[in-house]
């Protein structure tokens, strides 16, 4: 880890291979062996942690869960998945997370301490509405463990983490698994963070590696401050007008 690092992301899954057939035998509890090794390992070295996602299993069913654990190893939030990645792109890719997940409801922002950070996981980036209403919730940096694939990352993740940084005018951190040729679900890995002006600031190309940026929040600040997008929304408009087409 970086010295002075304050805030630590790990990806989508990170404990069990990327397959909806595999997430119940890989499922655990909040009090489980995972969770209760990240909470040791943000107190031993005093960060906060997102811990990725791991397919958590409650009396409902089994979420793709992020923890969010603060610098003295407690759990103080957990984001889970709001949209399933059920996928059929003809001759590449077929997926269903709903044959064994179940979905989250919740839109998750929390403190850090250094900064006000939203989180989602994969397949909720590609939804504006959750990173506004994060954004809107107070978020400075959205936060998006994922495992985008070799169909889907070549042609939208950049594109889509730029995008939300973007909207936001706030930083995204968007967080893959290294590219394993061999897996059964190959991700595409790039590791990517991108600032308030949409700039990609550190790429971590698709090999395993420690990807490290220094988030300055008086950019948020002043980017939002220069452009008000926020400030200039029209709230009273975007609704569907009564006897409207909007099919």
């Amino acid at each position: 880890m970086q010295p002075g690092a304050e805030l630590m992301v790990l990806p989508e899954m990170f404990t069990c291979p990327y397959d909806s057939e595999l997430f119940p035998e890989y499922a655990e509890d909040e009090n489980g062996e995972t969770i209760t090794a990240m909470s040791s390992v943000a107190a031993e070295l005093g960060v906060h942690l997102v811990a990725g996602s791991i397919p958590e299993r409650t009396p409902e069913g089994i979420y793709n869960t992020s923890f969010i654990i603060d610098d003295g190893g407690e759990v103080v939030a957990r984001h889970r998945k709001v949209h399933l990645f059920d996928i059929d792109v003809e001759g590449e890719i077929t997926f269903r997370e709903s044959d064994t997940l179940i979905a989250g409801s919740s839109v998750t922002v929390t403190e850090t301490g250094s900064a006000v950070i939203g989180v989602g996981i994969c397949y909720d980036m590609r939804f504006p509405e959750l990173s506004r209403m994060m954004a809107l919730g107070g978020a400075e940096v959205l936060i998006f463990p994922g495992a985008f694939n070799m169909t889907t990352g070549p042609a939208h993740w950049r594109l889509l983490v730029r995008s939300r940084a973007l909207d936001n005018q706030c930083y995204c951190v968007a967080v893959s698994p290294a590219r394993n040729p061999r897996a059964s679900y190959v991700a595409y890995g790039h590791s990517l963070v991108a600032d308030p002006w949409g700039s990609v600031m550190v790429d971590a190309g698709s090999s395993e590696c420690v990807l490290t940026a220094d988030l300055d929040m008086e950019m948020v600040e002043k980017v939002r401050r220069e452009l008000p997008l926020l400030r200039n929304r029209r709230p009273d408009v975007y609704r569907w007008m009564e006897g409207a087409d909007h099919e």
